[in-house]
């Protein structure tokens, strides 16, 4: 249910309303022009017509004036032209005159006394005359008087204004759509508008009314000259000094409003959609780029990519019958939108509590339609959540009917999607472990009090999905598409990377965390694929002093890496970070040691901690020259001290163990992989050599040379040979600061 706004709700019944809107000082013009924009949204509520509802206006400040009587405009669009032109008057705050007006003029234009007359006053209820007389004699009238309370106003007048019972008749300007809305719910309260709608109803709720009050409070008393009698003389007294301070108060109350079936309180609009509600009952939805699938905003997808999926669904107890549905709902959304008979791959879908229940399995089903039928015939079970045997059953038997279709092939990457809302009751963990030994991946898909136990299961927040409501489960279809199409993906496929690993090799690591190291590194180069056009791949250790294993340019092959990468000796000692650092920056990213210019290039340092304080200023060089700098922290190790090297929170990861580095391996690639795709500047670092300067010219480079020739100054020019000695503008404030950040390093 939700409060129906005014433009939705229509009092179709003969009643004359007048308005009767202060103009005084005391409102203020700003305030004064809230009253109109309240007037015109109040006939909003209204079916003006000769016949139906008529309205007219009245402002009052020093004396009353007539704006425009009832029987002047008919339509909704000719009143509020008047209202918005009626011109701030200022004056005194007379009330009790303009009721006398009202009293003594009548109605101006409008009908006989059989039609229900009601007059709505926009006040700040602080008049400067008696308005209890004139009120009472319009109400034994049968006048109909409405209050309604503009800025901070005295309620104690306006309550005395309103008709009975008052809380019905007091309205307040700070919200339009709610006084709009009380308007109306008192109205059809009273039957003088008796078509309310369907399913509608009025009801009370707590609110307040709000104002201010002006008090003084006793400072003290100072020395205050009182004058003199004499030439010689003056006379001083004791006077009292105040401070004035305003004062929100607030009066509790009730409210009366018309709540209406709400079509877009169940937030039908999907994928960051905007509600639009039509009437009372219907609604469209504003979709942002690339949805629109349906009118709900459902994704225009496709899968994209060959997979074999196996939807595993938990319709245990804890769950919930509510939560099973729901899970068949996203189901049925998530295939409606990416599946049809040309997606390469198959699905299939099981359920599970105490047992498993296989509603299609893999391959079965290449149709949407067949599809949805399996998910109807799903149903819920109740039960224990033995999502390890799940797993288990499903590993050894969801995949055994992959190629039911000729066209498929059968050697498609094999991924199980959990949508589970209950923490398990068995050994989850190391059947999880058994699914992804088969060679077979896992996604998640939990409520956000459940994102631990995913994590445990997946290994790898990458692989997991949260909703934190149940509407919000909707809002993740495309999150899972981008995720199962991204499984098997190699490193940064598109991307060309110049990428240097340099690994702590010191005494603070250890023989058996260097080797640990090494099998993580050996790990993360078999997601790239090597070759002089795409990722180059360079290694250095370090203790005290930093070893080249391999420049960037070695190794083309990843089996080759894979052994040098092995090969890596324990140093020992101490460490110097810096030191390495500058050894990684003169050694292995320049041209002539394979370094490729216009090529995104990243540091990957690994590192437990010790020996980092010599590294800011080499680290900073690394950042100025587009070098971008990821620091993996093996703990214990002082976040403060590797943040002032890395610079950005996203580039440091603190791991808390050496067995630990494997599971944020996916996390680790990933950050590279924007990090890759960083723009880069073909001049940083400087590809020139010998004091060359680079100079960029529409996305390629050019070398000025002086004493030297060739694309990079390599080579020196003989004596004699003065063709190439012109020296370019730019080399002398280049040549200046190139050495002094080296010195220290060098000692």
């Amino acid at each position: 249910m939700g409060i129906v706004q005014p433009e939705v709700m229509n009092c179709s019944a003969p009643i004359d309303v007048l308005f009767l809107l202060d103009g005084s000082y005391s409102i203020g013009k700003g305030n004064f022009e809230r009253s109109k924009y309240l007037a015109i949204k109040l006939c909003d509520a209204l079916d003006t017509s000769p016949e139906r509802a008529r309205v007219g206006a009245i402002q009052f400040s020093s004396t009353p004036c007539l704006e425009f009587p009832l029987d002047a405009y008919f339509t909704k669009r000719e009143i509020k032209d008047k209202l918005k032109k009626i011109a701030f008057k200022g004056g005194r705050t007379e009330t009790g005159l303009a009721l006398k007006y009202v009293l003594r003029k009548g109605f101006s234009g409008g009908r006989n006394s059989s039609i229900p007359q009601i007059l709505i006053v926009l006040t700040d209820g602080r008049s400067q005359g008696n308005v209890a007389i004139p009120v009472k004699q319009l109400k034994e009238r049968g006048i109909t008087v409405f209050a309604v309370g503009i800025n901070f106003p005295r309620w104690e007048e306006l309550h005395a204004l309103a008709s009975e019972p008052s809380e019905w008749h007091l309205l307040f300007a700070e919200d339009v759509d709610d006084a709009a809305n009380g308007l109306y719910t008192t109205l059809t309260g009273s039957a003088v508008c008796n078509a309310t709608f369907p399913g509608c109803m009025a009801n009370s709720y707590p609110c307040e009314r709000k104002t201010l009050e002006r008090t003084r409070k006793l400072v003290g008393n100072y020395f205050c000259w009182k004058g003199s009698k004499s030439n010689d003389a003056v006379q001083t007294s004791l006077c009292p000094f105040y401070n004035w301070r305003n004062n929100l108060i607030t009066h509790p109350s009730r409210c009366y409003r018309t709540t209406c079936p709400d079509p877009c309180g169940s937030q039908p609009c999907q994928n960051g959609g905007t509600c639009i509600q039509e009437g009372l009952e219907g609604y469209h939805c504003i979709c942002p780029v690339g949805f629109g699938g349906d009118n709900n905003c459902a994704p225009k997808l496709s899968l994209e990519c060959s997979m074999d999926l196996l939807f595993l669904v938990d319709s245990s107890s804890t769950t919930t019958l509510e939560g099973f549905l729901r899970y068949k709902a996203f189901l049925k959304r998530f295939l409606q939108a990416i599946w049809s008979t040309e997606s390469p791959g198959s699905v299939g879908i099981a359920q599970y509590s105490n047992d498993v229940k296989m509603a299609a399995r893999v391959g079965e089903h290449q149709e949407v339609l067949g599809l949805m039928k399996a998910i109807d015939s799903m149903q819920f079970t109740g039960g224990n959540t033995l999502t390890g045997k799940a797993l288990h059953y499903v590993i050894q038997h969801g995949f055994k009917s992959a190629s039911f279709s000729a066209d498929i092939p059968d050697d498609l990457p094999r991924v199980v999607i959990l949508l589970t809302n209950s923490n398990a009751e068995d050994s989850v963990v190391e059947a999880a472990k058994y699914t992804r030994d088969q060679g077979i991946f896992l996604i998640g898909i939990g409520s956000e009090l459940l994102r631990a136990e995913l994590e445990r299961i997946t290994r790898n927040p990458k692989w997991t999905i949260s909703y934190s409501t149940p509407q919000d489960l909707y809002n993740k279809i495309t999150e899972l598409q981008r995720k199962i199409c991204s499984i098997g993906s190699q490193g940064c496929p598109s991307q060309p990377l110049d990428l240097v690993f340099a690994l702590d090799s010191s005494a603070s690591v250890g023989k058996r965390g260097f080797a640990q190291l090494k099998a993580f590194v050996s790990s993360l180069l078999l997601q790239f694929h090597i070759n002089r056009d795409v990722t180059q791949i360079g290694l250095v250790v370090f203790g005290k002093r930093p070893h080249t294993l391999f420049g960037l340019d070695t190794h083309i092959t990843s089996s080759s890496l894979y052994e040098a990468v092995n090969q890596a000796p324990f140093l020992g000692g101490s460490a110097s970070v810096g030191s390495s650092l500058l050894h990684v920056y003169d050694a292995l990213m320049t041209v002539q040691k394979g370094a490729r210019p216009g090529v995104k290039k990243i540091v990957v340092l690994i590192t437990s901690g010790a020996g980092v304080e010599d590294a800011i200023v080499p680290a900073q060089h690394l950042r100025n020259n587009d070098i971008s700098l990821l620091v993996i922290g093996i703990e214990p190790v002082e976040t403060k001290s590797l943040m002032r090297i890395v610079g950005s929170l996203n580039n440091l990861f603190r791991i808390s163990s050496y067995k630990d580095l494997k599971d944020s391996a996916d996390i680790i690639i990933e950050r590279i992989c924007d990090e890759a795709k960083r723009p880069v500047s073909p001049c940083r670092p400087n590809p020139c050599m010998n004091n060359g300067v680079c100079v960029s010219e529409n996305g390629s480079y050019q070398c000025q040379c002086s004493g030297w020739k060739g694309p990079h100054c390599e080579n020196k020019i003989q004596r004699g040979d003065t063709s190439q000695l012109q020296m370019h503008p730019a080399i002398i404030g280049a040549q200046r600061k190139r050495r002094g950040w080296r010195r220290f390093y060098r000692t």
